[in-house]
Order: structure tokens, then sequence, then C-alpha cells
């Protein structure tokens, strides 16, 4: 998602301490046996503490007091039944299209409310944050640091950093091998193991049971989310474009039979008396916030980007798409072999052109060119910088919106061929910078999520009023029925508006 610079996970996530520790027996709370360990409690609060508000800085939270409490007081009475009851838990909603959860130690588990658009009712919700609650207490971060340690790697944070990477789809060596080769060796980065995960999912399913919820909501989780894989391989396929890799929950929680059939297994063994699912209660909550990208992201509507906050818009030529990033906003050529790429310059590299120039790019050699792009100032610079390898040449387009936000566009290829034969594209994207109109005012309006009876012209009488491209498939998904199937008339059903 375009926005202003954020904190980047960095070096203040690094567990310098354990670098030479030893480590210590630690009796696990779940499993009653001792095990060595180079983080204590202590240090598990500690360092989960600091990640917390670099979490909170680098995705955001959703600004709904009522949905916040909502989440928080479930998460804490799952937290009461479980083997780490002491802890100071925090449940949080991230400001993210992103389908995911995920846990740091200490006790802080997040979920996205892009996973909550597509769970269908409290229980459903309750096995996500009950499945990250098991990581924590059973200790799993802490065990993954431990393994780093024994194979000689050094210690990273990995019950921290990995933990938020993997989630975002970003535990591949190639991503971080820029941010993190110096701490990391050859890019590697611990994850769950199979174990784990399945351990996980076992003791979700417990703290379910124990907190009057049907533990078999777990297996609905699972199919929820492989429906939506399944819908964007359908997507994909329509386009001609291959099938993406999964970034969603499941990506780092692997999905297959093995896992849902000892879910399935795990719910048999747990008897008990369960409440409602809590469906009314969750459509109550989440009515009203934001689906896919937000306000404070920007949104993406066909071929155009549009930033309210920020006063900007931009159109994408015919044929490219918008791949709206946390650190970047990247218009990609139908080829996918180039892309003008656009970032906002961080208060710290200045205020003018020249001083962002200067600051940011830091070219040994080159050229300025001032330009008008739609009454915006904007600068052009063509040179190059010295690094290790050599001279690297550049090539940016500096822009100040309409309030005052220098943005950096940057043409970028698989190569010079593909760059060149991108020019004209390139030059057409860039040059549809400008400061928003009333029209892009009114189509920059974020989707919402709202609830409605369901019609007997179904999804297909619902998808004629709905703003979302592929409508009707998308709300059979949103609704748990993208494989068949249609809920009765008049039950409460989600929509987007």
């Amino acid at each position: 998602m375009l926005q202003k610079p954020k904190c980047r996970f960095g070096t203040s996530l690094l567990l310098v301490a354990l670098l030479s520790a030893c480590g210590s027996a630690i009796v696990n709370p779940v499993s009653g046996q001792a095990e060595r360990s180079v983080m204590s409690e202590q240090m598990e609060l500690t360092e989960g503490a600091k990640a917390h508000q670099e979490v909170l800085q680098e995705y955001g939270v959703v600004k709904d007091a009522r949905l916040q409490a909502y989440v928080n007081n479930l998460g804490q009475r799952l937290a009461k039944q479980s083997h780490r009851e002491q802890l100071p838990w925090h449940f949080t909603v991230l400001d993210s299209p992103e389908i995911n959860a995920f846990a740091l130690p200490g006790g802080y588990v997040y979920v996205t409310r892009g996973i909550m658009a597509y769970l269908q009712n409290e229980a459903e919700l309750a096995g996500v944050i009950g499945h990250e609650i098991g990581h924590v207490t059973a200790r799993h971060g802490a065990q993954r640091a431990t393994r780093q340690q024994d194979a000689g790697l050094g210690v990273l944070a990995a019950s921290v950093l990995g933990a938020v990477l993997e989630s975002r789809g970003m535990s591949g060596a190639g991503r971080l091998a820029s941010e993190f080769s110096q701490t990391v060796a050859s890019g590697y980065i611990a994850s769950y193991s199979r174990d784990q995960e399945l351990q996980a999912d076992t003791l979700g399913a417990e703290y379910l049971a124990r907190t009057a919820y049907d533990p078999r909501n777990m297996v609905n989780v699972i199919n929820s989310l492989k429906s939506q894989e399944r819908f964007a391989a359908d997507q994909a396929r329509a386009e001609g474009r291959a099938a993406p890799a999964s970034g969603s929950w499941l990506s780092s929680h692997p999905s297959n039979d093995q896992r849902l059939q000892q879910i399935s297994q795990q719910a048999t063994q747990l008897k008990g008396q369960y409440a409602d699912d809590g469906r009314a209660r969750y459509l109550q909550a989440i009515a009203g916030m934001a689906y896919g990208e937000s306000a404070d992201q920007g949104v993406t509507r066909g071929q155009n980007f549009y930033h309210a906050d920020m006063g900007i818009a931009i159109t994408a030529p015919t044929g490219w798409k918008i791949q709206n990033e946390a650190s970047q906003l990247a218009l990609v050529n139908a080829a996918r072999d180039a892309a003008l790429m656009i970032q906002v310059a961080p208060p710290t590299a200045g205020s003018t052109h020249d001083e962002v120039i200067r600051n940011l790019l830091k070219p040994s050699q080159g050229r300025t060119e001032r330009l008008n792009i739609n009454g915006l100032q904007a600068t052009r610079f063509v040179g190059s910088r010295t690094t290790n390898q050599g001279q690297q040449s550049i090539d940016a387009t500096l822009v100040t919106g309409p309030r005052g936000t220098v943005f950096v566009m940057v043409p970028a290829g698989k190569n010079a061929a593909a760059l060149q034969q991108a020019r004209a594209g390139l030059a057409q994207a860039q040059g549809s910078f400008r400061a928003m109109t009333a029209p892009d005012r009114t189509a920059a309006r974020p989707w919402t999520l709202r609830t409605t009876a369901y019609p007997a012209g179904g999804f297909a009488q619902l998808a004629q009023r709905s703003p979302l491209p592929q409508a009707e498939a998308q709300l059979r998904l949103i609704n748990g029925f993208y494989g068949g199937g249609a809920p009765g008339v008049g039950q409460l059903v989600k929509v987007v508006e």
C-alpha cells in the first residue's frame, strides 16, 4: 500500500544478547517437558513488546474502536483457556487487505481485516486466533530461535521477524537478501515445522472447545481460505496468467489432507456442549469494515489509482496492472517485464527536489531537467552513482504533490530491451500523474462490507448493484459459497458497497 514512509523491520529486532547465549532449560507450558531455550519468558515479553510497536507502524491498525474491542474480547476469552493465561495478551486488527494472521512472542496476536472478510462467524475467527495463541503457548518462536542457534546461523529474532515476514509472503531468501544479508547467513529464515503447525491446530481446537465453540469451525476456516486461493487461480487463468503464489494465511500454515484429517479427528474427540457460532454478532462487528484497500493505503479502481490523503491520482495504460504494496506503487506492463515504480521520499531526504536527489539518490554525476506534469512541479534526473559493484545508472523523476509530498518515479525493466519496449507506456503512465479532480475524489471512495437479506434472485441479483469486479463470484466467495450452493432467502449475507 502506498504510504508515507514508516519504520522498517531491522536491527532493532535482533536478539543480540542471544548470539553468545548457551541457553538454559525451560519447562514448556504445553508439554510439561524441560527444553533448552535461548529465550526466557521475560525475553519473549521484551522482544514481543518491541516488535509490536514496529508491527503497528508497518501495517497500521483498523481505526474502529468497536471492532478492536470485539476481537480483543474474543481473544482474551480464548487466552484465559490457554496454557499461558498469565501472559499480558494483546489482540489487534491490522489495516491490511492481506489474508493473514500471525503472532509474536509474549502474547501479541494479529488478524488482518482481509482475513476477517472471508470468515463467516465468530467461531471461525476464534479458530484463527486460537491457532495463533497455540504458537505462543507452545513457545514455537523460542524453539525457532534456539534451532537457528543450534544450526550455527547466528540468532535472528526469527520468533519475531520470521512470523511477520512469513505472514506477508516474504520468507524467501531473495526478498530478504537486500535488507538482512548482514544478519542472516544465506538469507535463511526458519519457518514453523509441520509438527509445530499441527500442534498449533490441536491447541487451537482445544481452546475453542474450552471456550464453548465447536472445534470443527477450524476446518471451515481452511476450506474458506482454500476457496479464496481457487478464486485467485481462476482469475489468473481467465487473464492468461499463471496462478499467483499464495500470500495468505495458508501459505505459512500449509493445508493438506493430513492436517484436515487431524483437525476433524480432534474435533470428534473434543465432546462438549457448544454455544452458537456467533454469526449474528460477527456480522454486526464487521459491518462498515473496509473491504480491499482502505483510504489510508490508497485505492485501485480499474486502471486508476487514487490516494485521497495525499491528493494524487495516476492512470495505468490499457492492459497494465496496478500493484499497491506497502512500500511502493507499481504500474506493471502486460508482459510483466517492465514497470513504473513510485515511492514517497522520506522526510529525512529533504523537501526540495535537489535535496532529495542528493540525499536519497546519492549520485556521483548526472544532469537535471525541470518539468511540469499536469501543473505539478517535477524534476527528471539522469546520471549514475558509485556502488560496491561499480557504476549504477539512475533515471528518476521527482514530483511534488499538491500537499507537499515528494514522489519518486523510476522506470524499471527486466533488461534493456524490455525497458525500451515499454517506453511509450511508461511515459503515458508518468504523464497521467495528477492532483485529484472532483471525479477522482468520487471514485476514490473505499469499499465497505455491509449485510443484507439474501434475495430470491440470489447472488446474481446482489451482483447487479455491487461495485466489485466479477461481482457474483466475489460475493459467493466472501459468503462461503464459491464452490456452489446458496443461503436461504432472507438469511443475512455480506455485500460490498
